[in-house]
Order: C-alpha cells, then structure tokens, then sequence
C-alpha cells in the first residue's frame, strides 16, 4: 500500500503540474545582451560654465490648481542676477511633502542661481488605485506658471526636475507645453508601469535569491487585473508624449537602482525625441547610487554637480559631447510587454474563488456537526454519516488545501518585503519554498489516501457516504478542495520545471 500511495501521489503531483503550465501564462524575458556605448566614465558635463554660489532664501507659497491648493516650497539665490532659469520638481510615488522632497537638489540649484519650486503633490485625486499622469502634468503645470512669474526669474528658462513615476508625468507637460525650457528625468521608467513592474519584481526576486518556481507568478499577478478595480493607469504609455519633446533633457539613473530598466529607458528616450529631430539629449549613471540617485543615504554629490552645472550651462550644455557617460549600467533582461492570463485574468475572479472554495471545505464540518447537534436535540442516536476513516482523509484534504494557500500567500508577502528592501533571508527564501510545496504534496497525500479508502469501501460493497447530509459534505469538501488545488498549481506550487 504505501508504495500505490507514493506512486499515486507522483503522479497526482504530475498532474498537477501539467495543469499549472497549461494554464499559463509563463515568465520567459529576453536578455539584453549589447552593451550601451559610452563615451567616458567621467560624468562632467560638457560646455559647462564655472557656476557662482549664492545664499538661499526659502519660503513657502501656494499654488492654486484646479479645485484645490497645494503648499511650495520656493528657494531663491540672493544677489543673483536677474534672468534667473527656474526649475519645478515633479514627485515620484514615495514623496508628496513639500518641506522635505528633493531638500539636496532643490538646495544645490538654489546655490547655483537657480529659483526652485517644490510643490506638495496633489493627494485628493491620487491613489494606489486610482491615478491620471495627464491629470498629474496639469496640476504641474500650475506651478511652471507660478514659477514663471516670480520675480527675477526667466520665463523663458523654466523647466522641470521628473523623479521615478514624475517621468511619466513631466513628458506630459513637455508636449503640451513646448514653451517649458528643459527636462531631467531621473530614474525614469519609461515603460508602461504594469511592464515596469514586473521589470522590478523581476529584479528583485533575483537579487533576493527565490527559486526559479516563484517567478511563474510574476505575470500571473502582474498581468491580472487587481481585485477591487482600478489600476487602469498601469498600462500607461508614455512614448507618444515623449515623440513631442523638444526640449533639452538630461536623463540620470544610479546603477544601483534594479527597479528601472536603465539600459533600455536610455535607448528609449533616445528613439523618441529623435522622431521630433531632438538630439539635445544628455545622459549620466552614477556609480553605487540608488533609484533617488542617493549613495549611503545621501543623495550623490557628484550628480548634485552635475546636475547645476547642466541647468546653468544651459544651451551650451545641451548638445555638448560626452552625450552618454558615467558608470557601466547594469540591466540583465528587457522590460517587455507582460501577458495576460488566460484563466485568471481577473483578480475579482481569483478572490471569489479562493474564498468560494474555502468556505465549500468549511461547509462540509459545519454541516455534519449541525445534523449531529438536532438528531441529539430530537433525542436520536448518533448516526456515521461517512464511511471508516473518511471523516479523517477528508478532514486532512480539507485542512492541507487551506494551510497550503495560506503558506503561499504568506510567503508571497513575505519574499516581497525582502525584495523590495534588498535584503535575503534564506530561511524564508529557500525554507520558506520548501515549506509551500511540502505542505502542496500533503494535501495531495490525503487525496490519494481519501480515493483509495473509497475505493476499498466500494469494493467491499459498504457505503462511502450516507444521506444527503453525508454526501452533501463530502462533495463540498471535495469540490473545494479540488478548486484549491488547481489554484495552487496556476501558482507554482506543484511545478516541476515543465
């Protein structure tokens, strides 16, 4: 017997992961495999002019958008000359605040005898769920106009500072207004953001260290769409606004941000405002710095440099060599268009389903318990409602399928976290993976042993169930069951490198 057991569970495992591959779709991105020439490994910036320092003097205004205002931060060179080029900050998904976002850059162009305008970003319109950049590009706007008629500064000079998710939202503003003077996208991500994550989680996963197994979710969650709805922002495609650029830009990555695809960003931006006949592109890496171009905590002081010294050199800076330079940027595989699934698309579907399933495996216990508690309450005896040792094997088949989904979701989370703090656990890694699918095998153990027992009650000609009660309960946990298995298995649980 326990040699049918272990053959039958091979092969329900088996099964299982045909089902899990058909189901698709799978995770196979192409590797970039030609280097991105550069022209130096010095990021100075050429036609750059000796830059003037001046003492900054900081207050704090408001910008009125449409339906609402925001706080700004305003910081002026004193004794500057007038003519002033301006700059507006555009934030990225993790800044909002006004008094603390972009405190180094905002400063060091300050310095350099740039007028800086850091607004608050518009927060009642924006949502995890719920985003609109070319909304976004016109709440901006309102403070390039603002900047525009401070006091000393050039309108004609004015430009915008584009950080992470602000990349897709300054092209935006670039072509729809062309009288905007520049741009400088810093970790841009230049893909669709639902491309740009999976990009990410990719990278992430990687450096953390999973198995090759977790990466079959990666386009099974990112190529869904999230329950609850929303998200219509994530395919997003910036490229058509950056075809209209004709401003000088200055694009910036760190080589240590694995969230961007800095190599094909680059090229990219490259090929766009090329269709408009731009050329004026200027592009930077740094060495060791992070996705806010940050080194040990600190946003890089090389880049601050650099970063004044293009602005106030501007247009001398704009086309001058080298155009591509710095350290050596680090992309393994393309940010390429992520598949939809074809089962589970829909991430209302998946939910409905787990929680379906789950509550069929509650129901069968429930039941019998209740028809246990009113034969007791009529005064009648007990009656076995499943056959010998059913009760045991479907319990076990039940309980396996839950502790196994709850496994992976657990660990989901959990390899997220690590991801996306670059940290490594192995523990919860590797341990963690191993736990997942040996907890998977055993709920597919007691399905084998659950068929067996009624195939023994069958051949001895004794009943595997009784009443509507007893059937009823054992089909639910049945069906359940089976629905949770088939999950698990779209999820990588059962995968055998097929």
């Amino acid at each position: 017997m326990p040699f049918r057991i272990a053959g039958n569970t091979a092969v329900g495992i088996i099964l299982l992961a045909l089902v899990g591959a058909i189901m698709g779709p799978q995770w196979d991105p192409s590797p970039v495999t030609d280097p991105l020439p550069r022209e130096t490994t010095s990021t100075a910036i050429g036609g750059a002019t000796p830059r003037q320092t001046y003492a900054v003097r900081t207050s704090i205004v408001t910008v009125s958008l449409d339906g609402t205002d925001v706080d700004a931060r305003l910081m002026e060179p004193v004794g500057a000359p007038d003519g002033r080029p301006g700059v507006v900050f555009v934030h990225g998904a993790g800044t909002d605040d006004s008094s603390e976002a972009f405190a180094a850059q905002a400063q060091t162009l300050a310095q350099s005898g740039v007028v800086t305008l850091v607004p608050s970003k518009r927060l009642d319109t924006y949502s995890t769920r719920y985003r609109n950049y070319e909304r976004m590009a016109d709440d901006y706007e309102a403070s390039v106009v603002y900047l525009r008629g401070v006091d000393g500064v050039d309108g004609n000079e004015v430009g915008v500072y584009a950080e992470s998710e602000g990349a897709w939202i300054a092209p935006v503003m670039a072509a729809r207004d062309q009288d905007i003077a520049f741009v400088v996208l810093v970790s841009a991500p230049v893909v669709p953001p639902r491309q740009q994550a999976a990009y990410a989680t990719d990278s992430y996963l990687r450096r953390t260290g999973v198995p090759g197994g977790v990466f079959r979710a990666i386009p099974r969650a990112v190529g869904m769409s999230l329950p609850g709805g929303g998200f219509d922002y994530a395919d997003f495609d910036v490229a058509p606004f950056q075809r209209q650029m004709t401003q000088p830009v200055l694009v910036v990555y760190g080589t240590a941000d694995a969230s961007m695809p800095m190599v094909q960003g680059t090229e990219q931006i490259l090929r766009d405002t090329a269709i408009v006949g731009n050329t004026d592109i200027t592009v930077r890496y740094y060495e060791g710095a992070d996705h806010g171009l940050r080194i040990d905590g600190k946003v890089d002081q090389t880049f601050l440099g650099d970063l004044s010294d293009w602005v106030t050199s501007l247009p001398d800076s704009a086309g001058a060599a080298p155009r591509i330079a710095g350290a050596d940027p680090q992309q393994v595989y393309w940010a390429g268009p992520v598949p939809t699934p074809r089962w589970f698309g829909d991430g209302d579907a998946v939910i409905a389903i787990v929680a379906g399933a789950a509550a069929l495996i509650l129901l069968g216990p429930v039941a019998l318990v209740l028809a246990a508690g009113v034969r007791r309450v009529r005064g009648r005896a007990a009656v076995r409602r499943l056959g010998p040792g059913v009760g045991a094997r479907t319990g076990a088949l039940g309980v396996f399928a839950l502790l196994t989904v709850a496994a992976l979701v657990w660990y989901l989370v959990a390899v997220a976290r690590l991801a996306l703090g670059y940290e490594r656990n192995v523990w919860i890694v590797q341990g963690g993976w191993i736990g997942v699918r040996a907890l998977g095998i055993g709920a597919v153990v007691a399905a084998v042993m659950l068929l067996d027992r009624v195939r023994r009650l069958r051949d001895a000609h004794e009943p595997v169930a009784r009443g509507a009660v007893g059937v009823g309960a054992l089909w639910s946990t049945l069906v359940g069951s089976a629905a949770l298995l088939v999950v698990l298995a779209y999820w990588g649980a059962y995968q055998l490198g097929i």
